[in-house]
């Protein structure tokens, strides 16, 4: 049997429309948590949301809009996290960034280097 592991869930929210360095923010925090080898990230867009200004962000038809939400969630170490922490300070200008700790039940890596 195996034991669970503790560890930490770092989520960021913020809008499609944000951008770092002339590239998609979700993009450049991706490839820093990607540069300091942490375990790995996924981006999920949403379909409707609202922020600190109320202003309503959904993907209707009759009512498209090009700030949806995006959210970006990396389970790692506390320690990994930690490491990643300055770098989102700097670049989220706009958005939420969550932690809390998880019970991780199942990990595989796969044998494979994905670069």
């Amino acid at each position: 049997m195996k034991t669970p592991m503790k560890g930490c869930l770092l989520r960021v929210l913020i809008g499609e429309s944000d951008h770092w360095h002339h590239r998609p923010l979700y993009e450049a925090i991706v490839l820093k948590a990607r540069e300091l080898h942490l375990a790995g990230a996924t981006v999920l867009r949403g379909i409707m949301g609202f922020g600190a200004h109320s202003r309503l962000h959904t993907s209707k038809i009759l009512r498209l809009s090009e700030d949806l939400p995006i959210v970006i969630e990396i389970v790692d170490s506390r320690e990994k996290i930690d490491q990643l922490l300055p770098h989102l300070d700097e670049m989220v200008m706009e958005g939420l960034v969550t932690l809390e700790t998880v019970e991780v039940v199942q990990y595989r890596a796969g044998g494979q280097d994905d670069a």
